[in-house]
């Protein structure tokens, strides 16, 4: 009995937005004018996960108790380097899908380079590496444009079976493919350490430098990965500033919705993906429901205020920090 509670007051934030994302999602398919079909959540779906890898980017960060600013830029950056590599035979693309989740780690890995050995704090170090990150992606698409191989899009954002978005298997296959084993890795762990105590951690003889890095670099490949599914949606590449910072914006929503703590050491990245589906589902809703486009930022700027200060609010329940992590 005790086991059961414990498993229940870990997976609360993760639990807690998937409920509200199924509540939305009802609300949204019933008042939708093609109703509950398929392809209503084929394109619900490709939405979704472009802020669900951000989502996951920024969680891999954040248990650290760093945060990263940059993810947004990264994310334009190999959408942007994409649209000039994943193009041609089978082959070249395949060769151009390396390079491109290359990119991102490399951007990752800088990031945590900068963080662990040069002691920046994060905040800084990744606003200063998101600019740098923005201005390559100028540079690679000063103007919208580009291709992608069209038969590996189409495979990825369309439906298996005529039913299941492509999409949704992929995101599910990346959580079991690179989530599940890092979190259950010894250097996992030494991340959640590094946001529960990083002085314990050391102490401890926990690997929190390697840890930390290696957080990094996945955040790098997570937000890559995003940036190639936007150039499959879109087919194209563009270095669209606004955009970087609102999935960056988001991300830090989605992570909190996802009962990520922002303090670092607690949460998952499965709860920051239902978290991003949560949020992204408020944008459709407002949509449904018709509200005029000059208020819909101003719905979404509350929305994310009061999902970051959900975060706080746990720390006014426990007499001290040591607390928020048992």
């Amino acid at each position: 009995m005790r086991d059961w509670r414990f498993w229940l007051a870990e997976q609360r934030g993760t639990l807690l937005a998937f409920g509200i994302f199924v509540v939305m999602f009802i609300i949204y398919t019933t008042n939708h004018p093609a109703g509950f079909t398929a392809n209503v959540v084929q394109t619900a779906s490709n939405k979704a996960v472009l802020l669900a890898f951000v989502a996951m980017a920024q969680t891999l960060v954040v248990i650290t108790a760093g945060i990263d600013l940059s993810v947004g830029m990264i994310f334009l950056l190999t959408n942007c380097l994409a649209s000039w590599l994943v193009v041609g035979t089978p082959f070249e693309t395949a060769i151009g899908v390396v390079a491109v989740l290359a990119a991102g780690m490399l951007c990752g890995a800088l990031n945590g380079a900068i963080v662990i050995y040069g002691r920046l704090q994060p905040i800084v170090a990744t606003i200063a590496t998101g600019g740098i990150f923005y201005g390559i992606a100028l540079i690679l698409r000063p103007f919208p444009g580009g291709s992608v191989n069209e038969d590996l899009a189409d495979a990825l954002t369309g439906k298996l079976f005529g039913v299941v978005p492509a999409s949704l298997v992929a995101l599910a296959m990346v959580v079991l493919v690179v989530w599940v084993p890092f979190r259950r890795s010894v250097l996992g762990r030494g991340a959640y350490a590094a946001g529960s105590s990083e002085s314990a951690a050391y102490m401890s003889g926990v690997p929190i430098e390697r840890a930390k890095f290696a957080a990094y670099t996945l955040s790098g490949l997570m937000a890559a990965i995003g940036g190639l599914f936007l150039t499959f949606f879109t087919y194209t590449g563009e270095a669209a500033f606004a955009s970087g910072n609102a999935y960056t914006l988001f991300s830090i929503a989605a992570v909190v919705l996802g009962g990520v703590s922002l303090f670092g050491g607690r949460g998952s990245a499965v709860g920051a993906i239902f978290g991003a589906l949560a949020f992204r589902t408020i944008g459709d809703l407002l949509f449904v429901f018709n509200l005029d486009a000059l208020w819909q930022p101003l719905f979404q700027g509350v929305i994310l205020l009061v999902a970051v200060s959900l975060g706080a609010f746990g720390l006014f329940r426990v007499r001290n920090r040591l607390e928020w992590f048992l």
